[in-house]
Formats: structure tokens, C-alpha cells, sequence
């Protein structure tokens, strides 16, 4: 399963729009506007997941986690991003990681493995947004 967490980024929103254009234009079926997109989110994701490689150090204070419907969500306040020589420093910071209990081999017990597979989650970090 791809994440449609990409499709509210700047790219994701005109590829929607440009698709509702056409859909209008009646050019192309809403069928095949709905293939579009999950072909997108997949391309997306992989793309991410396979040419990027920044990385970014961040401190914070751990203000809420959650764990619902297989996906841990975490909020952090007064967090500082730093890259070599870039310093970002944000009121509040909300992290969702892609697909944590599976790259770490957990199903329901994933809740109870939080702690010990804490590294595992901050490798596979996607940062969703900086504002609440």
C-alpha cells in the first residue's frame, strides 16, 4: 500500500487539479484519474524512499504519541532541525512513520515494542507537517 501523504504537497495538489480539469473536459474518466493518483503515490513514495538521502538532526520535547490503526503518530514541541550548516527551529511538529511495524516486523505488539525499536522509527521518519 502506497501513502497518499504526497498528494496535499504542492505537486500532488496540481496534479489533482490538472486531473479534475480533464475529468471536466471530460478527456479522461474519474477511473482513470483514480489510477493516475495511486500510480502517483506509489512513484512518490519510492522516489522518496530510494533517491533521497539527506539528513537532518532534530531535537525536541515529546509532547503527545499515539498509536491508532497501525500508525504511530508523535508530537514534538520546540524542535530544532539542523542540516551541516542550517538551523530550523519550530513551536510544534507532528511525525508519522511510514509503515513502522512492518519495517520492524511487528504487528499488534507493536505497541508494547515502541521503546526497544525506537531506532528503527527514526530511520523511517516522513516529516507530515510543521504546523498543527
Amino acid at each position: 500500500m502506497a501513502y497518499q501523504l504526497y498528494r496535499n504537497t504542492t505537486l500532488g495538489n496540481s496534479l489533482q487539479e490538472s486531473l479534475d480539469e480533464l475529468i471536466q473536459t471530460q478527456q479522461i474518466t474519474p477511473q482513470l484519474a483514480l489510477q493516475v493518483l495511486l500510480q502517483f503515490d506509489k512513484a512518490i513514495n519510492t522516489a522518496l524512499a530510494n533517491r533521497v538521502r539527506n539528513r537532518v538532526n532534530f531535537r525536541g520535547s515529546l509532547n503527545t504519541y499515539r498509536f491508532c490503526d497501525n500508525v504511530w503518530t508523535f508530537v514534538l514541541n520546540d524542535v530544532e532541525f539542523r542540516e551541516v550548516t542550517d538551523l530550523v527551529k519550530v513551536d510544534k511538529v507532528k511525525i508519522v512513520p511510514n509503515c513502522f511495524c512492518s519495517l520492524v516486523g511487528h504487528t499488534t505488539e507493536c505497541t508494547l515494542a515502541v521503546w526497544p525499536c525506537l531506532q528503527m522509527f527514526l530511520n523511517s521518519l516522513t516529516l507530515i507537517s510543521s504546523d498543527l
